[in-house]
């Protein structure tokens, strides 16, 4: 059961909202246009606020029932904590590296903020409301989900007991800053694009 439930979050994660609003909204492949990312992000900039409204829905969603079904499947399981953690550890994956997509995806921050809600709901949305601020403070997405995924596993170690919820903290961490690398580089440079605007 344990592996299934792995399975189960890989295939969620996989999901591939973004690129299907892309296709069935615009007729473009989001891989080639723009970030090259299927996240909510590039959907909004190439596609249009209502599809990318969705497609943020949908990938918040997919984090958050990866976890909930672990749960539900090894609730007598010992383990149940660290499963639930891998599930939505594999739900993240799916969505970076998406097998229907030539294993070429979004960034992990819809879907990371899912698998915290899902995980400890008060945390994910503290995590959500660290976003929003520096977002409507910048109209930068990259710095506001940067921001939000290094304060995350303060926010967990503060809101949360459980050693898991702290480790999987630190991976989203990891993952969202390595994917977010080139976005680094350009907040460096001050060359980063901001939410309607030129630059």
């Amino acid at each position: 059961m344990p592996l299934l439930t792995l399975l189960l979050g890989y295939l969620l994660g996989s999901l591939p909202s973004g690129f299907l609003a892309g296709k069935w909204c615009k007729g473009i492949d989001l891989r080639t246009i723009g970030s090259g990312s299927t996240g909510a992000t590039n959907v909004l900039r190439n596609v249009g606020k209502k599809p990318a409204l969705v497609v943020f829905l949908v990938d918040v969603a997919k984090g958050a029932a990866a976890v909930l079904l672990a749960g539900a499947l090894t609730q007598s399981n010992p383990l149940n904590d660290w499963i639930q953690v891998l599930a939505g550890l594999a739900a993240l994956a799916g969505h970076i590296w998406p097998v229907w997509l030539g294993f070429k995806g979004g960034k992990a921050v819809a879907t990371g903020l899912g698998l915290f809600l899902g995980l400890a709901w008060p945390v994910g949305l503290a995590c959500f409301g660290v976003f929003m601020a520096v977002f409507s403070l910048s109209r930068i997405v990259s710095l506001a989900s940067v921001v939000a995924a290094v304060s995350l596993p303060l926010l967990m170690a503060a809101g949360s007991d459980s050693n898991a919820d702290l480790v999987v903290a630190l991976v989203a961490m990891l993952l969202v800053l390595w994917r977010h690398r080139s976005n680094i580089q350009r907040l460096i440079n001050g060359t980063e694009p901001r939410v309607g605007g030129n630059s």
